[in-house]
């Protein structure tokens, strides 16, 4: 193999991979969020569950990516193991179509494809159009890379050393070995597979050599899932558990069906003249067989998976930690936006943090009206812990919306980064209010009695706050016109106390020091109304770009 031909196999390998990524970009950029509403509302039949799987496999051309997507639903609470399953199933079956697009010979007509869609990106203005563009654009550029690598690979078949290697890979275990460690290596099965079609267009590679090269591939690409499940719950680590476990399946029945039947020479048979289609169709049937075999036992892998990782009886830390955030360094974001893997760990997150800040704000008025000042040091830890979650959440978000690339992708990752800096400064204000406790208790000051009746009504209006903040409206208007005459409430009531205490300080029922507290958490709490109502603003917003 000269040099000419080693850059020749470098250069249609760039290509190769770089098509398939704009191909994926254009169309998860084309069918926006839509996506994971699918996932999220379709995956209850395990039939239904496996055609989902399927379908957005072969929208994003990434199994790994839809089971991320999985392991990433579990770990948030969205969706269940037993559904996890079916989507698992389906994203293998989704995976081969890459391969089978490979296979076309359609090499010639490859740059006028690639044409057409660079055109509609440069010269059209609409984005749906430039969406469309860059999947024609992303599939001439892999067909225009394929036909570089095999023509690059074809002085390999003349090398006697090369094709002796190969015929190695007849042996099932090393065959195995070699494709699990090549595609964990590049993380895509798609692209792994690609590179052994072109191997055997090229004359290099028969498939009786390719087919455990193959069943390898299949295993190799649980690598991402894995990697992405690190730190997560346990349900999402047995998510990524039984992705491993179906390709793991796959692989030992095919491997004794290539050694004890016909069926290499009977996928051989169906397309004599073309070593690619050959690959292609036997990924295929390697993922839909397996499907079947394994479809009336779905569930017991889940219960499989729970035996090999067992609850864990430990109680909880105290320490503070993230409980859904997935390591975007472990997403693959080339091959599907984070917003669709990351959104809903953050939303739930961010649940976490508003229930923090809601006990604070109404532990923050115990400690004011009943003086349990032993509730004070709870407020000030917890105090912290939502400080540490707002600064991990908004580096998170950073982090992915550095990968977006969409623009409702990004108007989203904008509004939740928005809502935890609100939830942040609630928690700031009920730690004020809980600070005027020390004074109290300091400098022996009491309020009227009508004060005293205020600041519980003040307690119970943000109760009802609260109880909308963290409902789940179904009518989003509805519920943001809530919350906007609630705060308009807290601003009328917050006016209204405020006259009182001028009444009673005329009247000599209040003292000065009183009355600057007063004053102070009336500022407080009227505040409180202001950051909830820009939080409900966020949501709303979320809510419309969404649908």
């Amino acid at each position: 193999m000269t040099f000419s031909d080693l850059m020749g196999l470098f250069g249609g390998l760039a290509l190769f991979l770089y098509g398939m990524q704009m191909m994926s970009t254009g169309l998860e950029a084309a069918a926006g969020n839509r996506m994971k509403l699918i996932l999220e509302k379709l995956t209850a039949n395990r039939f239904m569950g496996i055609l989902v799987g399927a379908l957005i496999t072969a929208v994003i051309q990434s199994s790994s990516a839809t089971t991320v997507m999985a392991v990433g639903f579990v770990n948030s609470g969205m969706m269940t193991l037993n559904q996890a399953v079916w989507i698992i199933m389906g994203a293998n079956i989704g995976t081969t179509i890459t391969g089978q697009l490979i296979a076309l010979d359609v090499g010639e007509l490859a740059p006028l494809v690639a044409f057409i869609g660079v055109a509609a990106i440069v010269f059209f203005k609409n984005e749906k159009v430039k969406h469309i563009g860059g999947i024609m654009a992303g599939l001439g550029v892999l067909f225009i890379g394929m036909d570089m690598m095999s023509l690059a690979m074809k002085p390999l078949a003349d090398s006697e050393s090369f094709v002796n290697l190969l015929t190695k890979f007849e042996n099932p275990i090393l065959g195995i070995l070699a494709g699990t460690v090549f595609t964990a290596l590049i993380q895509s099965s798609s692209a792994s597979v690609g590179i052994l079609q072109a191997l055997a267009g090229s004359g290099v590679i028969g498939l009786k050599s390719a087919a455990f090269v193959l069943f390898g591939q299949n295993i190799g690409t649980c690598i991402t899932a894995l990697l992405a499940s690190v730190g997560t719950s346990r349900n999402a680590k047995r998510t990524t558990l039984i992705h491993i476990m179906f390709n793991v399946f796959g692989t030992i029945v095919f491997t004794i069906l290539c050694l004890a039947t016909p069926i290499i020479s009977m996928v051989q048979g169906w397309t004599p003249d073309n070593a690619t289609a050959q690959i292609a169709n036997l990924h295929t049937m390697f993922n839909i067989i397996t499907t079947l075999l394994l479809l009336p036992v779905g569930t017991w892998m889940t219960k499989v998976a729970k035996v090999i990782l067992k609850d864990k009886g430990e109680k909880e830390t105290d320490d503070m930690r993230v409980l859904y955030l997935l390591d975007i360094k472990h997403i693959n974001t080339e091959k599907l936006g984070p917003s669709i893997i990351c959104m809903e760990g953050i939303k739930k997150e961010l649940l976490r943090m508003m229930e923090m800040a809601k006990n604070n704000v109404f532990e923050a008025f115990d400690v004011v009206t009943n003086s349990k000042k032993d509730i004070y040091s709870v407020i000030e830890n917890r105090e912290d812990y939502v400080d540490f979650l707002n600064k991990e959440i908004s580096k998170y978000i950073t982090s992915a919306v550095s990968y977006e690339s969409t623009t409702v992708g990004s108007q989203i990752f904008n509004s939740l980064f928005s809502i935890t800096s609100n939830i942040e400064r609630i928690s700031d204000h009920a730690m004020n209010i809980a600070g005027y406790s020390n004074m109290i208790a300091d400098k022996n000051i009491s309020f009227s009695e009508q004060g005293n009746q205020e600041l519980a009504k003040m307690r119970s209006t943000c109760e009802e706050l609260f109880a909308l903040l963290l409902d789940r409206p179904i009518d989003m208007i509805e519920w943001h016109e809530k919350v906007a005459c609630l705060e308009q409430k807290m601003d009328d009531m917050t006016v209204q106390y405020r006259e009182n205490m001028y009444g009673r300080i005329q009247l000599g029922k209040c003292s000065d020091e009183s009355s600057i507290l007063f004053s102070e958490m009336l500022t407080d709490f009227e505040r409180i109304g202001d950051h909830a109502l820009n939080i409900s603003n966020e949501m709303l917003k979320i809510a419309m770009v969404e649908k």
